[in-house]
């Protein structure tokens, strides 16, 4: 068995199957065909629809859509998971990021402020704060791929298309537009210059 909170403000349709040991907090909306697995914590003001979503996850006030999240994942607060997503283990997506048509595999931790979009990121991946992926040239998407053990520094910008191979780190405040190689270094921002008076 499963529990709700609040019965009178959860909403749950017919076709949502739910796995035991799951906690559903008030204010929650979950429709279509989703399914929930054992031991996941739904906290309040949380909307779920057509999604999959494995074992002992954990997800604070946010949006899921369409998307396929694996197992011990912590999600929010107000996180939007746009549709197509493919979420591995053991991420961490937090406050006010935005994934959608990715995916992640497992341990890669996007804490807050980001934007990713058509993305393939791997295992141990770093995403600083305020990182974004500019997948849209104005006329196609396009795809960004980032392999394992990447750190992307806080407020860069990776224009799509871009491969980040193994192990490479992206400077804070960079603007990315070619290929990083495996464990480089990747600085692109203008050197800081302080005039006096």
């Amino acid at each position: 068995m499963y529990s709700i909170i609040d019965e009178k403000t959860t909403y749950i349709d017919d076709e949502v199957q739910i796995d035991d040991g799951c906690i559903i907090y008030p204010n929650t909306t979950i429709v279509g065909k989703t399914i929930i697995g054992s031991n996941t914590i739904i906290y309040p003001s949380t909307f779920i629809k057509d999604s999959i979503i494995g074992s002992d996850n954990i997800i604070y006030t946010s949006y899921i859509i369409e998307s396929h999240i694996g197992n011990k994942n912590n999600i929010g607060p107000y996180a939007h998971i746009r549709p197509g997503n493919i979420i591995g283990n053991e991420n961490r997506i937090g406050s006010f990021v935005e994934i959608k048509n990715s995916k992640l595999t497992n341990s890669v931790k996007i804490p807050h402020l980001s934007y990713v979009g058509d993305t393939t990121i791997k295992d141990c991946v770093n995403v600083g704060a305020g990182v974004k992926i500019a997948n849209y040239d104005g006329k196609n998407k396009n795809n960004t791929y980032i392999e394992e053990g990447t750190f992307i520094g806080c407020n860069s910008v990776l224009v799509a298309p871009v491969v980040l191979h193994k192990n490479s780190f992206i400077a804070a405040g960079s603007t990315i537009t070619k290929d990083v190689p495996q464990g480089a270094l990747a600085i692109a921002r203008e050197r800081q210059i302080n005039k006096e008076r």
